[in-house]
């Protein structure tokens, strides 16, 4: 009797596990009438271009800097823009802090801002195929430091900006374009900025900075392509663990060396991960893009209060881009100890690079490894911190005219919420807005995407006109 009643109870669990299955089918988007778009294409590619040959290029060491070229980037903008600076309000309160307001009809209503740094990582030129800072052009292809990161951004607001003045346009609400030139260093000229914001009583209906971009083959079972929209970033720590001793000849060495206490600690950190949380922007990921997965990921993702413990191993096993949106990360980055191989140093350091989802903190992240490493001998100490972002909205009308935006630029792309696991100025908005949206305004390959902050950075030509066209709808719906 019990058998049975056994039975009848995992038939009924698999029934419910398969009618949740077949119920958790693709929502239906709204239907949008798309404007056809017709823009000087050639002349946002000349911009672009322009601003590529601009060695922008930011250091902690403010004498690696070329002060003279952000300069000339800065003195370009209004020759390569007239109309936006001719309408537009421009405030400079630095060479590396730039604002712009274009007034609309309504200035007493929320109004929009969108984002872009002009500063680019260090180049290492040797490695390129083509040179990082010459703008070439060849091929369908414009080659250069920032062409993706982001100075294509930059260029795609005020493209849009200009040609929608050109027109006639006028914004039903104020928009404001606010650039950086340190956000690659982690510098305060966005924070800068929202302090600005917040001592003019200026609360945005929208922010828009990079983060996601349409892509393809990024979730599991699904194939179309998929526009992900970051509505929070994961924070970051770079920690550092130091062991001290007294040295010696490492002809005679105690059990363990420095060196040897720190590989410890790693392995210990590497081997307890921090626990798995679906956050709200991973739920509705899951939700949106889960709907139009696979049958087998359907299942799952239908069914998380039974199969998180799976996903979870899967995490654990394979790391990646789906661990990375699930938990904190940490990912060891630097060791050192003696300079001579036959010297037990006195001192050895490593540092792992942490990214904080948004349910864990700094503070939390230390006390699970000092839990974990089980070694008082060990020294933690951090730098460069900053805790998760704010978690935007989906249920307001900023985050609509993103969506709508995406949509009919890219269409048939599949719109989704998910969480940024890198870091931009964008988080600083948090303290002014929950309506802040990372959205790189690009169709991006993998390949492409891992130019970013590496070899050969470029864009097709075809993908920087799309960017100006985005931007154009989403400047026509503010």
């Amino acid at each position: 009797m019990t058998g049975y009643i056994i039975l009848g109870a995992v038939l009924l669990l698999i029934l419910f596990i398969l009618a949740r299955t077949l119920m958790f089918r693709p929502k239906e988007d709204e239907k949008i009438e798309v404007q056809e778009i017709s823009f000087d294409g050639e002349k946002a590619v000349d911009n672009l271009r322009e601003l590529l040959i601009c060695r922008t290029v930011s250091d902690r060491d403010p004498s690696k800097e070329d002060h003279a070229e952000f300069r000339k980037l800065i003195d370009k903008l209004p020759k390569l823009y007239p109309n936006v600076f001719n309408v537009c309000e421009y405030t400079e309160f630095s060479e590396r802090q730039l604002l712009f307001r274009w007034k609309g009809k309504d200035s007493n209503g929320n109004p929009a801002v969108m984002m872009a740094h002009f500063d680019v990582v260090p180049v290492d030129e040797d490695s390129w195929v083509k040179p990082p800072f010459e703008g070439i052009i060849e091929d369908g292809v414009l080659w250069g430091r920032g062409a993706l990161d982001t100075k294509v951004t930059m260029n795609g607001v005020l493209s849009a900006a200009d040609h929608l003045i050109s027109t006639g346009f006028v914004p039903a609400n104020d928009i404001y374009f606010a650039f950086s030139g340190q956000e690659e260093i982690n510098g305060p000229e966005a924070d800068n900025i929202v302090t600005w914001f917040m001592e003019h009583n200026i609360t945005p209906e929208l922010v828009v900075d990079e983060g996601g971009a349409v892509v393809q083959d990024v979730f599991p079972g699904v194939k179309g392509q998929c526009g992900l929209i970051g509505i929070a970033e994961k924070g970051m720590m770079n920690l550092v663990f130091d062991v001290e001793s007294n040295g010696g000849h490492a002809s005679a060495p105690k059990p363990h060396t420095p060196v040897g206490e720190l590989s410890k600690a790693c392995t210990r950190v590497e081997e307890n991960p921090l626990p798995v949380h679906i956050t709200k922007p991973v739920a509705e990921m899951f939700d949106t893009l889960g709907r139009r997965s696979s049958f087998l990921y359907r299942m799952i993702f239908s069914n998380l209060w039974l199969f998180k413990g799976v996903l979870t191993m899967l995490c654990n096993k394979q790391g990646g881009e789906m661990n990375a949106l699930m938990r904190t990360t940490v990912a060891f980055t630097q060791m050192e100890g003696s300079s001579f191989p036959n010297v037990i140093p006195p001192e050895a350091r490593m540092v792992a690079n942490i990214r904080i989802n948004p349910d864990d903190s700094v503070d939390g992240v230390l006390q699970h490894i000092k839990k974990v490493i089980k070694n008082d001998s060990v020294k933690l100490s951090y730098f460069d911190n900053n805790e998760p972002s704010r978690i935007s909205r989906t249920d307001v009308i900023g985050y609509d005219r993103v969506k709508k935006a995406v949509m009919s630029t890219w269409k048939g792309a599949v719109v989704s919420p998910y969480l940024m696991v890198q870091c931009s100025d964008s988080r600083h908005y948090g303290r002014i807005s929950d309506r802040v949206y990372r959205f790189s305004a690009m169709d991006l390959t993998s390949e492409e995407r891992s130019t970013i902050h590496g070899h050969n950075e470029r864009i097709r030509l075809d993908c920087l006109k799309r960017s100006v066209e985005f931007y154009i709808r989403l400047m026509m719906q503010c």
